[in-house]
């Protein structure tokens, strides 16, 4: 039988193209990040504290989620805005449809969005205390291009989801290193070598 954390870290799938391409916006993904890492609920406050921007202008982009069905709003104590996760505390993932252009439309908009959230993070990185190398590094970039076998393509999604299950928990005792991991596998065609134009 599983244990009460591995029920809490089962991923809810997003794969709603509508729903997608409200994850276009980096704020959304951000918030929507920041509710499953603060444990699938909470208020304003604490989402404008911890994302550094102001409750006001949060409250368009939470409605615009609410509006999609991906958070819903509930009534804490004292009358407190919140918002949790519909479907419950834990991680996302997108189920990835490329049956319509609607939704490798929704596909493309969304990575944008991954990828500018991502350059933010790492930008906002260099100027506090990282540590660089080592085991208990936590700031890198890296991008690697090469071949692999079928074998080694399993390996590389099943080390991929382990980050992914690694850094979709909620904060705890032990985990008090708050991280932004992001990543894109995709496949690449080699290019043939361009033929320059000989003069005749």
């Amino acid at each position: 039988m599983a244990s009460p954390d591995e029920v809490l870290m089962k991923p809810t799938l997003i794969d709603d193209p509508q729903q997608i391409a409200l994850l276009a916006s980096p704020l959304r993904q951000e918030l929507v990040d920041t509710l499953a890492a603060l444990g699938g609920q909470a208020s304003v406050a604490t989402l404008a504290e911890q994302l550094g921007r102001p409750a006001d202008g949060l409250y368009y982009h939470l409605q615009l989620l609410a509006e999609g069905g991906l958070v819903q709003e509930v009534v804490g104590a004292a009358g407190e805005r919140r918002f949790s996760l519909v479907g419950g505390p834990g991680p996302r993932r997108l189920g990835y449809s490329m049956e319509t252009q609607a939704a490798r439309d929704a596909l493309r908009v969304y990575a944008k969005g991954l990828l500018q959230v991502a350059g933010q993070d790492f930008q906002a990185a260099l100027n506090s205390d990282v540590v660089v190398s080592g085991e208990r590094r936590t700031l890198w970039a890296a991008r690697n291009k090469g071949w692999l076998s079928a074998g080694e393509l399993v390996e590389v999604n099943a080390l991929l989801e382990r980050l992914c299950e690694l850094t979709s928990q909620p904060r705890g005792e032990e985990r008090e290193h708050l991280v932004s991991l992001a990543f894109v596998l995709a496949p690449t065609t080699p290019k043939g070598k361009r033929r320059s134009k000989r003069s005749v």
